[in-house]
């Protein structure tokens, strides 16, 4: 039987419901109000159309239909996932997870005042960069330091603040460009400096910085490219050759590491990447790179180096728009501190401990969860454990590959044709669970690399079966 508009009840008599006086006391009448209104609005609108069954105007579906409605506006939009994806830094899912210590220490600083920018000893104003420029230099041996809220924003600083209205150096073959379409030359516009590019894409020499110094030359920089590789014919001038020249005329080296390593992965078997210490050490004078990739802590951009050179970044006006809350500055504080006992860092930091599990873990970690999830998924899926190639993400190390393990997820009797639509109903199925599962599709199967996945979030996914079954069904 088909509803009328004139069937559906005043907005007064669907608020005034018994039904609904629980959620009215917990979630006020003007926000009940509101959705109220555009459910019967909705509502109207399908009566008019001759869409609408009389059932859907009963109290209790009404009633229930308007919880739905408030639940859903209150629900919030960023939300914990499950990363089976095989990328440990991914950045579209907020990249490095933090430590409990910086969790708890940002809970610590949000739910009291702090001394941000008070200095506890003389009882004057203090800068909210001492919480954290001490255990910069000691960690990297820098003489100063300073943090803004992300590596581009510490690169825009650095050549704004160094380099502005005058000319910046630098290779061709480093003219990078980063997640969002953010380009070194657009960054060199940006700034106020005058991009001069020397060498070609892959080959570049000392002879070629040389020749482009002139009157005009405010700093010569060099630019990590952690997110690509040049092989074969290719040349490269390395800091510690391009420091001498620098100096030489009296110019200062900046070079932007992005992924912002602090310890030497090698000794974990891993790639490694070049580390901050080891740039001032080769002559740099200032080095920029990132607080949210292989360093593990929040988004940041951290600025270190000699110390007349920091000092004139942290004056520059442009920091005060660029500086971090006290929010991520806390987390980075407690992450950094991390550091200063790396015998724990591989237990401690989520980066490390991810990038560092050993395989035989994530092996044994895939059979126990094969089973289950095969029960789940049955009929219409089989299940198998497989080997798995991840990749540590974030533009770091692009062509190394981690060695992982994970489940294998392929459509039962699926015709070639309908292999894709298959594949894409499970994955829909899996982001729409209370917590999102998300894996990647390839090879007309579903891979679910196992190695980002704690005990915690093992536990989870298996809670949630049932209810990928019954949306499955």
């Amino acid at each position: 039987m088909q509803a009328q508009p004139k069937d559906l009840p005043s907005l007064d008599r669907l608020l005034n419901s018994p039904l609904l006086a629980e959620p009215c006391q917990a979630h006020g009448r003007s926000l009940l109000t509101q959705e109220a209104r555009a459910l019967l609005d909705e509502l109207r609108a399908q009566a008019r159309q001759g869409g609408l069954a009389r059932a859907a105007l009963e109290e209790g579906a009404l009633c229930a239909a308007l919880r739905q409605r408030v639940e859903a506006r209150l629900a919030p939009r960023m939300r914990a996932v499950i990363n089976l994806s095989g990328t440990v830094l991914h950045t579209n899912l907020g990249r490095a997870l933090l430590a409990d210590e910086a969790l708890q220490h940002v809970m610590a600083m949000m739910a009291a005042p702090n001394n941000l920018e008070f200095d506890l000893s003389s009882g004057g104003r203090g800068d909210r960069d001492s919480m954290v420029e001490a255990l910069l230099c000691e960690i990297t041996g820098a003489e100063a330091a300073t943090v803004v809220n992300n590596n581009a924003a510490a690169v825009l600083l650095s050549i704004a603040a160094l380099g502005g209205g005058r000319e910046v150096i630098v290779s061709r073959g480093e003219l990078v460009e980063i997640g969002g379409a953010f380009r070194m030359p657009d960054v060199m516009a940006a700034a106020g400096a005058r991009l001069v590019e020397v060498g070609t894409t892959n080959r570049t020499h000392a002879a070629d910085y040389e020749r482009a110094i002139g009157p005009n030359t405010a700093m010569l920089m060099k630019v990590h490219t952690s997110n690509y590789r040049v092989q074969g014919f290719s040349s490269a001038v390395d800091e510690a050759s391009l420091a001498p020249i620098a100096h030489a005329h009296g110019l200062p080296l900046v070079t932007d590491l992005g992924s912002g390593s602090l310890v030497d992965l090698a000794q974990w078997g891993l790639p490694r990447e070049p580390l901050p210490q080891e740039m001032l050490k080769a002559g740099c004078d200032v080095v920029t790179f990132s607080g949210d990739k292989l360093l593990g802590g929040p988004q940041a951009g951290l600025i270190v180096g000699d110390k007349a050179l920091v000092q004139r970044i942290r004056k520059f006006p442009m920091k005060r728009a660029l500086r971090m809350s006290k929010l991520p500055l806390a987390a980075l504080e407690a992450t950094l501190r991390l550091y200063l006992q790396p015998e724990r860092l591989t237990r401690d930091l989520p980066t490390l401990r991810m990038l560092t599990r050993p395989l035989a873990d994530i092996q044994a970690q895939a059979a126990r969860l094969q089973a289950p999830l095969a029960q789940a998924l049955s009929p219409r899926y089989a299940v198998a454990t497989s080997e798995m190639l991840g990749q540590i993400g974030s533009g770091s190390l692009p062509v190394e590959s981690l060695p992982s393990a994970g489940l294998l997820i392929a459509p039962a009797g699926t015709a070639k044709k309908g292999l894709g639509t298959a594949l894409d109903g499970l994955a829909t199925a899996l982001r729409g669970l209370p917590l999102p599962v998300l894996g990647r599709v390839q090879q007309d199967r579903l891979w679910l690399d196992l190695r980002c996945l704690d005990e915690r979030q093992e536990a989870q996914l298996l809670a949630q079966l049932p209810q990928l079954q019954e949306a499955l069904a």
